[in-house]
């Protein structure tokens, strides 16, 4: 059905999906079906397209795609970085593996002396063979005797290796400080010292800070955690039915369960649906808070499912949620991160709440056709980004496809083609095209994309879509 002003309408959901830097091509989509006026009821999303729902459903999304929004800013370079202790001790085990060399460059050294010295005395300049054989006898005299190699440097690879265990071992006793839980924790010591590579600490201040922006009001210092969550949905329920007021929808992993949970901020219209149970799945309170509906201790659940949606699997510590104590959960704490896969529920959760037609936003292109090969890369990071991207796309697929047995209308949104992986947060070469994409251009693609695959072709026609 296309989405124009014509009646009745549909009831209409965007599914934003995607992981790191899906942030920028979702504002850019977001900010073509605000000015194209497009009637959206629902707004679901999973990874970082959490803050790009929570902003649309107030109608707060211009932050997001401005020239000095936050995916274009010098902190969103710095987003899943290796942990610092990391990056500390990897400069420290060079350091010592330079050390160790350094013999052997002392001895590369002088031998480029003695030979400086051979061929000034053959073509006939005994000053300079004269200056620089005595240099070479100085420096191996100054290295060996007293033994200053044999003696120092030992020594001085030591005190770096120690120096890498005690950083990563002070990182591990802060992680472990931190941590909400108590439970105890198995495995090797070494294994607690690596802990988990990248660091969520940006853009998670990305996302926090873009929520303020929409729940400080007119000014005052950020707020905690559970204080900014109440703020945000007492804003939307206060508005329901209000133009440019949306419904949410957020879906997050449960490690500690092993369930996805849906945290939703539904009309009173549909807190009966959202709460019905899933065939097989269990108690639905399980699987799901309603925040609107539910207790006040609950609403905090709303920016603790926006920073589980930015911690990757594996990959990021996950973030640690602590349940009311008269939630179903009964107080306990548990560990929420990202699922790539999770597009599928948010299609079944829509649905579930009286959705006819859905949007389906991804910065994945579609998948690979024949000479389509592209080099492998070699980094952690790069690799984990091309599998993130492979799994994205593979979900994306199945969720279409079964969204269109369930839906009036079912809409894509995607680039045809797009060399910014999920981890690419200062830009990437393009081999197709000889140059350097940039966030900027990915938050230009999504706008275009949006006009260019939805808006001209569905809505600017007014016709009705099979």
């Amino acid at each position: 059905m296309a989405l124009s002003s014509y009646a009745p309408r549909l009831r209409t959901a965007v599914v934003l999906c995607g992981t790191g830097t899906a942030g920028p091509y979702h504002a850019g989509v977001l900010r073509a079906l605000n000015e194209a006026g497009i009637k959206v009821d629902v707004v679901a999303a999973h990874g970082v397209g959490a803050i790009g729902a929570l902003s649309a459903a107030v109608d707060s999304g211009g932050h997001l795609w401005a020239d000095a929004g936050p995916w274009t800013t010098p902190r969103a370079t710095r987003a899943y970085r290796w942990r610092r202790a990391l990056r500390v001790a990897v400069g420290a085990l060079g350091l010592a593996c330079l050390l160790l060399l350094s013999p052997l460059l002392a001895v590369v050294a002088a031998t480029a002396l003695y030979a400086g010295g051979m061929l000034a005395s053959l073509v006939s300049l005994p000053s300079i063979a004269e200056r620089l054989l005595n240099t070479y006898t100085q420096v191996l005299t100054s290295l060996f005797d007293p033994p200053i190699l044999p003696t120092v440097v030992p020594r001085l690879v030591v005190l770096a290796l120690v120096g890498m265990v005690a950083v990563l071992a002070v990182s591990a006793w802060q992680a472990r400080k931190g941590q909400r839980s108590r439970r105890r924790t198995r495995g090797l010591f070494w294994w607690h010292l690596l802990g988990h590579p990248l660091d969520p600490a940006e853009p998670e201040g990305l996302a926090v800070d873009a929520l303020w922006q929409i729940t400080r009001g007119s000014s005052g210092p950020a707020s905690p955690c559970d204080e900014m969550g109440r703020r945000y949905v007492e804003l939307v329920s206060e508005n329901f039915g209000q133009p440019g007021f949306r419904e949410v929808l957020l879906a997050i992993h449960d490690i500690d369960a092993r369930r996805d949970v849906v945290v939703g901020l539904v009309a009173p219209s549909w807190h009966t649906a959202f709460a019905q149970r899933r065939v097989g799945a269990g108690p639905r309170e399980a699987e799901s808070v309603d925040v609107a509906a539910g207790a006040e201790a609950e609403r905090a659940l709303v920016v603790d499912a926006l920073i589980a949606g930015l911690r990757l699997p594996v990959a990021s510590v996950p973030h640690e949620v602590t349940f009311p104590v008269n939630s179903y959960w009964q107080g306990e704490t548990h560990r929420w991160c990202d699922r790539p896969e999770l597009v599928g529920r948010l299609i079944d959760e829509v649905a579930r709440i009286g959705v006819e037609q859905v949007v389906l936003v991804t910065p994945a292109p579609p998948a690979a056709q024949p000479h389509d090969m592209r080099a492998t890369p070699g980094d952690f990071r790069h690799r984990m980004g091309e599998t993130v991207r492979s799994v994205e796309t593979a979900a994306f697929q199945e969720a279409w496809a079964a969204a269109a047995h369930r839906f009036s209308g079912v809409f894509a949104i995607r680039p045809d083609h797009n060399p910014v992986g999920p981890f690419d947060f200062s830009g990437v070469y393009d081999e197709s095209s000889d140059r350097v994409r940039s966030l900027a251009e990915l938050v230009r693609q999504g706008y275009d994309d949006a006009y260019r695959q939805f808006i001209e072709p569905v809505v600017a026609t007014g016709e009705r879509i099979e």
